[in-house]
C-alpha cells in the first residue's frame, strides 16, 4: 500500500496526452467553427424558453423535449435518445450527473418525482444522494470537466467512470479515460492496479486521467449542493515511461505534444 502522493515519479502533473485523433478530414475545422460552448448556450436558452421538465426513472431522468431540442442535446452530448411511439415528442435519458448539471449549473430544466415538481435543487440533490451515496463526488468531478467544455460519456466499456472528448464524438475520438477518486476510494492503491489501468487505457489510445476530489464537508453538509464549494479537484495524468523519449539527444527524439485540461478554451 502507498499514499496518493507516492505516485509522483509515475505521474505527469502537466497532463500529457496524445494528439487529438480527428475522425475525418475537415473535422478539426468544423469543431473550431462550432464550439461546444456556443451550442450549450443555445440549448440553455431553448430549454428555459419552453420550461422543459423531466421525471425520475430509477437512477436516470427522462426528459421530454421537442425534436429541435433533441438535436441540440445530441449536439452538446447530454443523454441519449429513447425510442418512443409518441409523435412530436422525444424522450432523452439523462444520467444523474447530466440532469443535475442542467438543473443546478445551467438552470434550464425542472425535475418531477412521482408527479410532484421538486421546487428547489436541495430536494433533487437529496433524492439523488439517497439513490447514489457517492453522487456528490461524481458530480463534482463531472462538472469540473464539463465546465471546461470537455464532453463526458460513460466509460463503462473501458473500465473507467467517464471518457472525455474535446468535441462531439462524431468528429473526434475520446482522449482521456477518467477515474474519479476521493479520500474514501480504494482505487489505484497498489502498483498492479496502476499498471493495469494504464495499459488498458493505452491499448485503446487514451490517456488515463484521475480526478481526485478533495474536501472536508461534514456528513450533514452533503445534504446540500452548497457542499460542492468545499471540494477541490486535483488532476493527475498517468503515462507509461518511454526510454526513447527520455534520451539526452532531444534533436533526434523531440518531446511529445502536451496539453492540459485548462488549455482547452472553446472546443
Amino acid at each position: 500500500m502507498f499514499k496518493r502522493f507516492d505516485f509522483q515519479c509515475y505521474i505527469y502533473m502537466q497532463l500529457h496526452s496524445m494528439a487529438p485523433r480527428w475522425k475525418r478530414k475537415g473535422a478539426e475545422a468544423k469543431a473550431l467553427a462550432e464550439p461546444i460552448s456556443y451550442s450549450v448556450s443555445e440549448l440553455q436558452l431553448s430549454l428555459v424558453k419552453t420550461e422543459t421538465s423531466g421525471s425520475f426513472s430509477s437512477c436516470n431522468v427522462l426528459l421530454a423535449v421537442e425534436p429541435e431540442q433533441a438535436e441540440l442535446l445530441n449536439l452538446c452530448c447530454f443523454g441519449r435518445l429513447v425510442l418512443s411511439a409518441e409523435k412530436g415528442k422525444n424522450w432523452i435519458q439523462l444520467s444523474f450527473e447530466e440532469a443535475f448539471y442542467l438543473l443546478y449549473t445551467l438552470k434550464c430544466i425542472k425535475i418531477y418525482l412521482q408527479g410532484r415538481c421538486l421546487e428547489n435543487e436541495v430536494d433533487t440533490w437529496m433524492y439523488m444522494r439517497s439513490k447514489r451515496p457517492n453522487f456528490p463526488i461524481f458530480f463534482k468531478a463531472y462538472s469540473h470537466l464539463r465546465s471546461k467544455n470537455w464532453i463526458l460519456k460513460s466509460g463503462l466499456q473501458y473500465g473507467v467512470d467517464f471518457v472525455a472528448y474535446r468535441h462531439h464524438p462524431s468528429l473526434v475520438h475520446s482522449e482521456y479515460s477518467v477515474l474519479v477518486q476521493s479520500s474514501e476510494s480504494n482505487r489505484l492503491r497498489v502498483w498492479s492496479d496502476v499498471h493495469c489501468a494504464v495499459r488498458l487505457s493505452g491499448s485503446v489510445a487514451k490517456t488515463l486521467l484521475t480526478l481526485h476530489v478533495c474536501g472536508n464537508s461534514y456528513k450533514e453538509d452533503l445534504n446540500l449542493p452548497l457542499c460542492l464549494d468545499n471540494y477541490t479537484v486535483e488532476e493527475y495524468s498517468f503515462c507509461r515511461w518511454s526510454p526513447e523519449l527520455s534520451r539526452e539527444d532531444e534533436t533526434t527524439n523531440p518531446k511529445p505534444n502536451a496539453t492540459t485540461v485548462n488549455d482547452l478554451k472553446s472546443l
